[in-house]
């Protein structure tokens, strides 16, 4: 149970989270009761926990029902242009506490539910996550959300509210087992329906040519809803329909468990029209109601559509948007093609997320021709005019026309959808310089040569407020004492703290908070997984969806090594307690994904209960990693695993999480770890093994993983204990397809970065033994993460892609009557 705080502490309390008035705290006790009562239609004999969590979420939800209108009417009055931003995932996590620490309630809400005799910590983990993304490209969008808001941007996210979102992971007998997502089980609180906005959406059907117009006719049309309609003709086919209906409501029934893969399901393709069309169809109906209050059409003329709508598109997944808003422009609102597609290529932006080949979508031409056949038309209109531009500027190069051409031949002739979204987009961006270079001089190439002026850098940024505030009050209180409390909209300002680096007080501070984390996060693991952690071991992290270029398989030679070392080798010296935790979901149809899992868990196994290495050395599989898991372990972490190939992540952002933080970075100079090393000094991160020149260079000479299995001793001993079935004496073969992977078959080059991965994690232990050197590094990584604030990222698109300005201008809440 939660105490209350005392005078002193109330008084260090960071003010963002509210000042707990005795006027605040009684106005959210009787608003609490009153839900409870008329809401829940509950009282405190039979109310459950669960009810207590709606009462509050309703409690705080009233809060910010007021700011929204508010907010709605401004913008209405004012017209400004509208930010949407489109993308099949947004990974939002809980909401309770992230929407009290917005608003400044949650010390007035922890204050009242305390004096209820109610736990709010107890209640903020019966939330369900909001798991409607995968991994980092749909947690990207819930942070720039936050700081579009921040930012005072009228901005938009367009997604689907999936009915099961990412699977849940279960761990048994070691193997990942996949569980549906049944997130709205209870309810979601923090939603509200719209069905006087319901929306046709068509798909199937053939497309008429006359003299004056092209019809797309005899299709299937779904309600945004997911309503089913069909004329039927009589009793039975009336009973068909409705029994139909649970085939169209499929199209948002569940997110795709994919990271980084495409699969070309035509459910999948279905959804992302579904997304497309609707969001298009709202966008226009605003756009045309330019005042508030009025339905009516208002604006008919589409020249300003650029001056007041930008569409960003987050991957290729919504790129449909582009063949779709020149189908209303043409086909209904009867403007001319090149108009209708100079309007398009000003309004849309596309941020490529990924350099892997096997993510980039690649859609059968057959597909469409059945599902979205109007839009075929109009793809191949478009890859007309860009095919002919091209040969006008380089004539008789067929071999450039094949590379560039939207329509990929071949046995199966394919719509590459990266084209089509680089073609119709003012603005094609990567997500860190690196990426971003990668893009222009690889994978984007040709279109570079013609268009430079289109191609940017937008890194990937965190939203500050869940991922300090929130996640670690600790820390924040900390830096509050110090710096002040700007630094929550101006992470710059965290630059401050190198004033500190050498203040003993600061550095045992810092120190403190981190072991408090730590032992709270302990604390968790007994109750979860019922092993005893050594607390002042060092906490090892490895957390990010299972793919063999994320190369959590480097991480378990790693772990075999030091258990070698401590076991076989060298069992008088001296070694760095270390607890390893590696988490992450894998994709259900990744065999090899899949492995890596087992491996982890075998490996933790042997290791866990050997009697001889006590509590020095652990390995845990967090079971069923999520938003609400990360905000856990993240401030927990003394060490953070960033060693994909280089070359191959394209951002990351658990990096700055963990960075932000007070951990330090072991990792490849790959992603947004370039520039943090930039932004830090290379000297304060761990950074080994090839760049992207070094792997470029061995991709043209061969890599042989032979060759280092032959030549590095330990390296030979940890693969023949997997290969022997060392981790695995009931199954000695389990893992002989990982090793064959390892030595003829790994993209992802593990080995060739062995050597020098274990001789970097012999100087993180060097320093680990030394507290003071090492906590002085962490202040000086916590004072360098400003740049990876997703406000620094959202005003460089505001600016640079959009065209508009944030503004600090503040709307006043309902409370405060209007001017």
């Amino acid at each position: 149970m939660a105490v209350p705080l005392s005078d002193s502490e109330k008084r260090k309390q960071i003010s963002v989270r509210g000042i707990a008035g005795l006027g605040d705290v009684a106005e959210i006790r009787k608003s609490f009761n009153r839900h409870l009562h008329f809401t829940l239609v509950k009282d405190r004999n039979v109310a459950t926990p669960r009810d207590y969590f709606f009462a509050l979420a309703h409690t705080v939800r009233d809060h910010l029902v007021g700011r929204w209108i508010r907010t709605q009417q401004y913008y209405y009055e004012k017209d400004p242009k509208r930010i949407y931003y489109l993308s099949l995932e947004f990974y939002m996590g809980r909401t309770l506490q992230n929407t009290m620490v917005n608003l400044g309630l949650q010390n007035a809400c922890d204050e009242a539910i305390y004096q209820l005799g109610l736990d709010l910590e107890e209640l903020e983990e019966i939330e369900e996550d909001a798991g409607l993304g995968n991994g980092g490209l749909g947690r990207l969008a819930a942070c720039f959300l936050d700081s579009m808001a921040t930012l005072g941007l009228a901005a938009y996210g367009y997604g689907i509210r999936y009915e099961f979102g990412i699977f849940n992971q279960k761990i048994v007998n070691g193997w990942q087992v996949e569980e549906a997502d049944d997130w709205l089980r209870y309810g979601n609180p923090w939603e509200k329906a719209r069905p006087e906005y319901m929306l046709p959406v068509h798909f199937y059907g053939r497309v008429v040519h006359t003299p004056n117009e092209v019809k797309w006719v005899d299709t299937q049309v779904h309600l945004l809803k997911n309503e089913y309609l069909s004329t039927y003709l009589n009793v039975g086919d009336y009973i068909q329909a409705v029994l139909d209906r649970n085939l169209a409501e499929n199209i948002s029934r569940v997110l795709y468990p994919n990271d980084n893969f495409f699969e070309g399901k035509e459910l999948r393709l279905k959804q992302e029209y579904f997304v497309v069309a609707a969001t298009l169809q709202d966008i226009i109906r605003r756009f045309k109601s330019s005042k508030f209050g009025c339905r009516d059409p208002v604006r008919t003329c589409f020249e300003t559509f650029p001056d007041k709508v930008a569409i960003q598109l987050n991957d290729t997944h919504p790129a449909l948007s582009i063949p779709e808003l020149i189908r209303i422009f043409v086909d209904v609102e009867h403007m001319d093609w090149d108009k209708a597609w100079e309007i398009t290529k000003r309004t849309c932006a596309y941020t490529n997320h990924t350099v892997l080949p096997e993510a980039l979508e690649r859609w059968p031409v057959s597909m469409f021709e059945k599902l979205l056949p109007r839009h075929l038309e109009i793809i191949y209109a478009i890859n007309q005019k860009h095919l002919d531009h091209v040969a006008s500027l380089f004539p008789g190069d067929v071999d450039r026309l094949r590379r560039m051409s939207i329509i990929e031949e071949g046995d199966c002739k394919r719509i590459n959808m990266a084209h089509l979204c680089v073609i119709g987009s003012h603005a094609v961006n990567g997500v860190a310089q690196i990426h971003s270079e990668i893009v222009k001089n690889s994978v984007f190439k040709d279109f570079y040569e013609i268009e430079p002026e289109k191609f940017q850098n937008k890194t990937n940024g965190i939203t500050p407020r869940r991922w300090l505030l929130l996640c670690n009050p600790g820390l924040s209180e900390v830096i509050v004492e110090r710096i002040g409390e700007d630094f929550l909209t101006d992470l710059n300002q965290l630059k401050k703290l190198l004033d500190f680096v050498d203040d003993e007080a600061f550095i045992r501070d810092v120190a403190k908070v981190k072991q408090e984390n730590k032992q709270k996060f302990s604390a968790y693991l007994e109750e979860q997984y019922k092993v005893k952690i050594n607390a002042s071991s060092m906490f090892d992290v490895h957390v990010k969806r299972i793919h063999e270029y994320k190369r959590q398989l480097l991480n378990c030679l790693h772990i075999i090594t030091l258990y070698n070392r401590e076991f076989f080798a060298n069992p008088k010296k001296s070694y760095v307690p270390r607890t390893v935790m590696i988490g992450g979901k894998a994709a259900p149809g990744y065999h090899m994904a899949k492995k890596i899992i087992r491996l982890i868990t075998a490996i933790g196994e042997i290791i866990n209960n050997d009697p001889y290495i006590g509590d020095r050395l652990k390995v845990i599989f967090l079971e069923n990693y999520r938003v609400s898991l990360a905000e856990k372990v993240i401030p927990a972490a003394d060490l953070s695993e960033q060693i994909s190939t280089a070359g191959t992540e394209a951002s990351g952002t658990g990096n700055m999480k963990f960075m932000l933080n007070g951990a330090l970075t072991i990792g490849t100079m790959d992603g947004a770890n370039v520039e943090m090393a930039e932004e830090a000094g290379e000297d304060n991160l761990f950074i080994f093994g090839m760049r992207v020149d070094d792997v470029e260079a061995m991709d043209k000479n061969g890599y042989s993983a032979k060759e280092y299995y032959d030549r590095i001793p330990e390296l030979k001993q940890v693969i023949d204990q997997i290969n022997s079935g060392f981790f695995s004496p009931n199954d000695p073969s389990c893992f002989q397809d990982v090793v064959n992977m390892l030595m003829y078959h790994d993209r992802f080059k593990v080995f060739a970065d062995y050597e020098a991965y274990i001789k970097c994690q012999g100087q993180v232990d060097q320093l680990y033994m030394n507290p003071r050197k090492w906590t002085k590094m962490v202040i000086k990584n916590i004072a360098c993460s400003g740049k990876f604030s997703s406000d620094r990222t959202i005003t460089e698109y505001a600016r640079e892609i959009w065209g508009v300005e944030p503004s600090a201008v503040k709307i006043p809440p309902p409370n405060i009557p209007r001017e």
